[in-house]
């Protein structure tokens, strides 16, 4: 693996964003909505409540942890859709890049983008609505970790769905964050659910993360063991979605889908 063609995909991203700067606001905007949204509603959730919750903590913070997990996830898929919407996949090809080394740059791209988003959302839930992250400990580390791996795997996967079924399957990419969120039970434990979502909800690295958090928050110790699964699921899922991708990028060599993509139709 060449680090060098690794950083000029990273390299890439950078002049993109720097050349257009209307690209960073996604960065920021629906982040700021999403927190400044659910921080008013905590907030007016305390003042009427009287089961002696705070709900800033429980809620707030588990959108927080949650439009981390999707910015981590859409920072690979937007970064490859670039490539996507510019029809640039066979100038990128044609070169020495493996295939390992292309998504690598997709994830570090993803890292970068991530990151400012959480420092984002960590100054705005903390100076604006009081959230205390000191409230989960040093737990909070795994907690992201456990999400990063997890949006880098299914950012991965939905990279994959758009390569093997062209630009115009990129609408069902959007919505998969929001698709598995009532599984993964972000808002309310999966104890709520009919058993087949549970067992489903079992089957999503966050699933641990926001159980572990709900436990926290109520005072109770969190589960170990719980965390220590859901991070070997992410990586689990992230060997998964890699081979995935693999498999689809050498079909679409094979059977000439690189050269036939079309911004109208699905192959």
């Amino acid at each position: 693996m060449n680090w060098r063609r690794i950083a000029g995909i990273v390299l890439r991203q950078y002049y993109l964003m720097r050349g257009s700067p209307t690209r960073l606001l996604p960065m920021f905007a629906w982040i700021a909505i999403d927190i400044v949204l659910w921080g008013f509603i905590t907030r007016w959730l305390n003042q009427v409540s009287h089961a002696g919750m705070d709900f800033v903590p429980t809620l707030l913070g588990a959108v927080l942890l949650w439009d981390f997990f999707t910015r981590v996830m859409q920072g690979v898929t937007t970064a490859f859709f670039e490539d996507l919407w510019s029809r640039n996949f066979l100038n990128v090809f044609a070169t020495p890049l493996s295939i390992s080394e292309y998504v690598s740059g997709l994830v570090l791209t993803s890292i970068v983008t991530s990151s400012i988003g959480l420092v984002i959302m960590l100054l705005l839930a903390s100076t604006v609505f009081g959230l205390s992250f000191l409230s989960y400990g040093i737990l909070l580390l795994p907690f992201l970790l456990v999400l990063f791996l997890f949006g880098i795997a299914l950012g991965i996967v939905a990279s994959g769905i758009v390569l093997r079924f062209g630009p115009a399957s990129e609408w069902l990419v959007w919505p998969m964050p929001a698709l598995l969120s009532p599984f993964a039970g972000v808002f309310y434990p999966l104890s709520t659910l009919p058993a087949w979502m549970q067992t489903v909800g079992h089957l999503l690295p966050p699933s641990y993360v926001f159980e572990s958090m709900r436990a926290i928050v109520a005072g109770q110790p969190a589960s170990l063991q719980n965390l220590a699964i859901g991070f070997g699921l992410a990586l689990f899922e992230i060997a998964l979605a890699s081979a995935f991708f693999g498999r689809v990028y050498h079909y679409a060599v094979q059977s000439g889908l690189l050269a036939r993509y079309s911004a109208e139709s699905v192959s």
